[in-house]
Parts: C-alpha cells; sequence; structure tokens
C-alpha cells in the first residue's frame, strides 16, 4: 500500500487559489491548449511554452504537492515592486528594466563538470520541461509576496551538468551589461555583476527552482527575465536574477551583498524570526497588497523540507542567516 506522507506547506486542492485570480481570460485561453496536450500524455509536470519577448503566453500544468496558506500576490503588484538593482536602488525599476532583452540569451555552464556547456534558454527550457509552483518569497527588507513561479527544478541542471567529486558549490552570475542597465553605470560602488552562490545539496534540493515564467507567462524583465533562482526557504537576495552562467567550484562565492557588507547579508541567508538583521527584527513581516504584518515561520515555512541541510552546522540557529 502507498502512503503519502503530507508536506508541511500542502493543502486540500479545493483550498488552493484559483488560476482566475491571477490569469486573465486571454491568457487561460492561450494557455489552454498546451494543458489539454499535458493531459493527454499523462505528465504532472510536462507544458508547452512559447518562446519570444517576455510576457509571451506559458503554460505549465501545477505540481499540486507545492501549495500556499495565503492568497497570492495580486499580478501588478509583483510587476510594480521589485529589486533589480542593475536598473536602481528602488522598487519602481519596472519602466526601466523594460530596456532588457531577454531574447536571445544564452546560458553558461562551466567550471568542475564533466559536461560543461553553453546553450540558449529556450533550448534549455525545451530539454529540461516546466511546472508552475506556488511558493512564499520573504525579502530580508521584512515584506512578503507569494508567486506562481514556473520552471524547473534545480536538480535538473545539476544533473545535466554532470558535477565532478570535488564541487561543492554553485557559483552564479548575472547579465553585467551598463549599456542595458543604467543602475551598474551610474552605481560603480557595486561589485558587479550581481553574484550569488549555493551549496551543491542546496541546489538539489527538491524546493531549490529555476524560474522561467511567472502568471502563467514568460517571467517579466522586471522580475529576472529569462532565468532566476527561487529559494523560497532564504531571503529574497538570494534568488538571483537574469541568470547568465552557473560555475561549479570548489571554493564557497562570496556573493553580492556579502562583498558589501557580510555582517548585514552572509552566505546562508536562511530566514530565521530569531535572528534580527543588525538594523531590524526579523520576527514578524509585512504581507504586500494586505496590510497585513504576521509572524515570520523559520526557513520562510519551508522547515521540514530544508533543516536536514543544516544539521551539521556547530550552530545552527547563528547559521541560518550568517
Amino acid at each position: 500500500m502507498l502512503i503519502k506522507h503530507k508536506k508541511s506547506w500542502e493543502i486540500a486542492e479545493r483550498e488552493a487559489t484559483p488560476e482566475s485570480v491571477y490569469l486573465n481570460r486571454r491568457q487561460i485561453m492561450a494557455g489552454a491548449g498546451a494543458v489539454g496536450l499535458a493531459s493527454v500524455f499523462g505528465s504532472a509536470h510536462s507544458a508547452l511554452a512559447a518562446p519570444g519577448d517576455d510576457g509571451a503566453p506559458m503554460s505549465a500544468v501545477r505540481n499540486e504537492a507545492y501549495q500556499l496558506d495565503r492568497d497570492l500576490t495580486p499580478e501588478d503588484v509583483n510587476l510594480t515592486y521589485n529589486n533589480f538593482y542593475e536598473f536602481g536602488s528602488h522598487k519602481s525599476i519596472a519602466e526601466d528594466a523594460q530596456a532588457l532583452e531577454a531574447r536571445p540569451w544564452e546560458v553558461t555552464i562551466d567550471g568542475m563538470v564533466d559536461n560543461p556547456t553553453k546553450i540558449d534558454i529556450d533550448d534549455l527550457i525545451s530539454k529540461v520541461g516546466v511546472e508552475e509552483r506556488l511558493y512564499r518569497h520573504r525579502c530580508v527588507e521584512a515584506w512578503s509576496m507569494t508567486v506562481p513561479w514556473i520552471g524547473f527544478a534545480f536538480s535538473k541542471l545539476v544533473e545535466m551538468a554532470g558535477p565532478q567529486s570535488g564541487a561543492k558549490y554553485i557559483r552564479m552570475e548575472t547579465f553585467n551589461d551598463p549599456g542595458v542597465a543604467r543602475g551598474i553605470k551610474t552605481q560603480p560602488w557595486y561589485p558587479w555583476p550581481y553574484v550569488e552562490g549555493l551549496t551543491i545539496e542546496e541546489a538539489q534540493n527538491d524546493l531549490a527552482f529555476l524560474v522561467v515564467g511567472a502568471y502563467g507567462k514568460q517571467v517579466a524583465d522586471q522580475m529576472g527575465a529569462p532565468l532566476r533562482l527561487a529559494v523560497p526557504w532564504k531571503y529574497g537576495f538570494k534568488s538571483i536574477k537574469s541568470i547568465v552562467k552557473f560555475t561549479f567550484t570548489d571554493q564557497r562565492p562570496v556573493s553580492f551583498w556579502e562583498q558589501l557588507q557580510s555582517r548585514e547579508y552572509a552566505f546562508w541567508a536562511n530566514v530565521n524570526p530569531e535572528v534580527s538583521h543588525p538594523r531590524w527584527s526579523q520576527a514578524t513581516e509585512r504581507v504586500l497588497h494586505t496590510g497585513e504584518r504576521v509572524p515570520t515561520l523559520l526557513f520562510n515555512g519551508y522547515e521540514e523540507q530544508v533543516a536536514g541541510l543544516y544539521a551539521d552546522k556547530q550552530d545552527l540557529g547563528d547559521l541560518l542567516y550568517r
């Protein structure tokens, strides 16, 4: 007899926020054919993506293993409240971010791997397939949102790369073009390009997700087109945007914000309400669009799925943040 163990984020299907909350009628009709094909082939994770400009319809079947206990953040909120320092150090960068050309886009996989490669983003999508997952997102600035991401498990890219036995970390790098992103030109004191990193074990965790879409469309420029990371148990600055390179290495990467101020923005950056940011408490968070302030959960509510990654750390409480 098969016994299914329910994950801590799972809720009954009838309680999941319906697609009508975030997909308008045109988007639903555009995706209907792909969903139908996915049903015919019997895969809960198959999808049909439409390559082209960002915002093009992207249909993916929802993976019901990833649910939420709160409503999805409306799309217009997520499209107009963004951190993307390449385009400016404020939240209203959506218009400036339209200068980003998300196609064509090549992704490099190199370092300590058996299969180094450079691959077009749409070829990568076709190779690995995509699905939809509902995730929380918690910013280190103590606000939060929820997003219907479309993408694929990071573990698929790790498997494709074939990491060598000595590889322990994955260093990720954002595009670096001051001709496109004026924030790079006007803020030369920042250590461009934006760099982030995970351990290989973190990248292979079921929750680690590489995002190519949201709200039934290719992911918007201001949200990190055409490829970004979502690691929902960590603070948002770990979820690097507009990725161009994955380097497998035996050296722990020094991330963008860690270079600037390691005391405030350290490598692990796991959500922990008990460890305050040096300038504010992390005990609660402001939920965008609702006006509510709610208690923050350890690992952003994903403790059951990720706590084991840090079980061998001598000072777990400290390392959850630092």
